[in-house]
């Protein structure tokens, strides 16, 4: 028999987080100490989902909510999901349906509305989730920057000059998976009129938008700075919930309701092809948005604090510059060296364990590099991990002159 050949649109999908496991996995068996700071799962480290949400999940289960849900969620879910989109200011609200975790909304919604060939505009650097959908769809990813020198604020100029007649839609995360920015309300005005100018949907992918670290730094939700433009704003259990792995997420569809018929129509018929989301887990969803908000308050003091040392350690290292990431639990600093960001990491977790990410596997301007740290673990951890990422920039670029 020959070879089974993938589908050509598989070529394209890659997921750098995931990706630097597999070598991280070869070190870890030769017996060398590993530092983490790859991936964004809270629950790994010193955070637990809180227990009335695990309890209302327990509870649906024991009580045998097992069977098939309504395709767009539970009555619960749904309503909750809605009260807590007007506390944000979200207008016009057309749709809610809970997902497989926010990126089965978004797979879906992007599914809906883009046809082979059009394109859509994904923030550089940003989460690489949305490559991969649109390779599946044979759609056109076009990146748009991030300005570092701006705190990582969309760059509204290369924006629009990127938007042409088969522009589908503008995606923004905030805060931002890989940098930690949040955009200010300025930027998001912005992009509004864009969208205005050119009748193009607004993907607001807010899943971080309760770990806002500064305080005179607020977290503003797009959808509601404007009750007509078309928006989908996607949120989840997985970061402020701290329920990863649960896969329980969703979508909030606004704006012009004649404008979104066909849209929300087209959403809704793969919805119900996908039968639904996992059942007994929606019933954490109204528990967790509308119970004890405690553990979020608490987490951020953790994150402050870990984002500092981070901001700190790294900035005090010649060859490396980090911008304060003001939410979420990410930090994106930038590397001056001869070799690829990627090389740098691969020889970084051979020689010393610490496991960053490429950041050319996120996005960013030509000429730059950059790595991704998720400054999640505890302190002494990450403290061990920088002085180690210290030792190593001394060992191979001795032209810094670096002292220990």
């Amino acid at each position: 028999m020959q070879k089974i050949s993938p589908a050509k649109r598989t070529k394209g999908i890659t997921y750098a987080v995931r990706d630097v496991v597999v070598l991280a996995k070869q070190v870890a068996a030769t017996g060398k100490e590993m530092l983490y700071l790859n991936i964004g799962d809270p629950n790994l480290y010193d955070f637990r989902t809180p227990q009335h949400i695990l309890d209302a999940a327990k509870d649906a289960m024991e009580r045998n909510k097992n069977g098939y849900s309504p395709s767009s969620g539970i009555d619960e879910a749904v309503t909750a999901i809605r009260r807590e989109a007007g506390r944000k200011g979200i207008q016009n609200i057309q749709d809610v349906f809970v997902t497989t975790g926010a990126s089965e909304g978004i797979e879906i919604c992007l599914t809906a509305l883009v046809n082979e060939g059009e394109n859509v505009l994904t923030p550089s650097p940003g989460y690489p989730l949305y490559n991969a959908i649109l390779s599946k769809l044979e759609a056109v990813e076009r990146p748009y920057y991030l300005d570092e020198e701006n705190g990582w604020q969309p760059d509204l100029e290369d924006i629009a000059g990127k938007i042409d007649e088969k522009t589908r839609a503008i995606v923004l995360i905030n805060p931002n998976n890989p940098t930690g920015s949040v955009c200010e309300k300025a930027t998001l005005l912005g992009l509004i009129e864009l969208a205005k100018q050119h009748n193009i949907v607004i993907f607001a992918d807010e899943i971080y938008d309760k770990l806002i670290l500064d305080e005179d730094k607020p977290h503003t939700s797009i959808a509601a700075l404007d009750p007509d433009v078309p928006f989908i704003t996607f949120n989840g259990l997985s970061k402020s919930y701290l329920g990863p792995g649960w896969r329980i997420g969703w979508g909030i569809v606004s704006g012009n309701a004649e404008v979104l018929k066909d849209y929300i129509d087209g959403i809704n018929k793969i919805l119900r092809a996908r039968l639904c989301a996992n059942h007994p887990e929606q019933y954490a969803i109204a528990p967790a948005l509308e119970g004890d908000q405690s553990h979020i308050e608490e987490m951020k003091v953790k994150l402050r604090r870990r984002r500092d040392i981070t901001v700190e350690m790294l900035n005090e290292i010649p060859g490396i510059s980090c911008v304060r990431p003001l939410g979420a639990f990410y930090a994106f600093p930038r590397i001056d060296i001869p070799e690829s960001d990627k090389e740098f990491v691969q020889n970084l977790l051979r020689e010393t364990g610490v496991v960053v990410v490429h950041g050319s596997g996120f996005g960013q301007r030509p000429g730059t590099k950059h790595f991704r740290i998720v400054f999640l673990p505890q302190e002494e951890v990450l403290t061990n991990a920088y002085r180690q990422i210290f030792r190593y920039m001394e060992k191979h670029y001795s032209k810094f002159g670096l002292t220990v």
